[in-house]
């Protein structure tokens, strides 16, 4: 018996793809599983058609000539992931996976609370927390805190360097600190 499922509009985070360079493809099925809206910047929207991933929309400057049938056309004059992302705020997107080479933190500091974002380099999946975030990890599993954070508290994690801690044992982590947010980081 098979099971069959509706995927309304917007139920599913978007995914932006701004840079496949050495991201792994099991990932990006894995991403793609559930069809959700597909944004490709300009530097990556050739790569994205040739893999046969229906794009839904292109961040670019030049109008871009060789499009998808009914692909949206996001302007941009020179900040395709800025120009992306007040898109799907302005769209009322609930959430977005973005796919890039690198991770630039001040790139999403104006997002974070206005769209649950995660951020997928080719090593870390890297993604917003407030104090006092808790989440369930197995046992040895490295967790980098991308970001100083003042007065930092966790338990349930090993100390490695200034950023980087381990698991202690299978269960629950916690990070407690001063400022509203910081960026976490763990491996894929």
């Amino acid at each position: 018996m098979s099971s069959h499922h509706i995927v309304r509009d917007k139920q599913e985070p978007a995914l932006l793809i701004m840079d496949l360079t050495d991201f792994d493809f099991e990932h990006l099925g894995q991403l793609l599983e559930w069809s959700p809206t597909v944004i490709a910047s300009q530097s990556e929207y050739e790569h994205v058609d040739s893999l046969g991933i229906k794009v839904d929309a292109i961040v670019t400057s030049p109008l871009h000539t060789h499009l998808q049938e009914s692909t949206l056309i996001i302007r941009t004059e020179n900040n395709p992931l800025q120009d992306a992302l007040k898109y799907l705020v302005g769209e009322q997107y609930p959430s977005v996976n973005i796919i890039d080479a690198s991770f630039c933190e001040k790139d999403y500091i104006l997002y974070i609370g206005r769209i649950n974002l995660v951020v997928l380099t080719p090593h870390q999946r890297i993604f917003p927390v407030n104090s006092g975030f808790s989440k369930w990890k197995a046992e040895g599993e490295e967790i980098t805190i991308l970001h100083g954070v003042k007065n930092l508290k966790t338990s349930g994690l090993i100390k490695m360097t200034e950023q980087k801690y381990r698991t202690e044992k299978d269960g629950f982590y916690t990070l407690t600190f001063e400022q509203p947010f910081t960026f976490v980081g763990e491996a894929l």
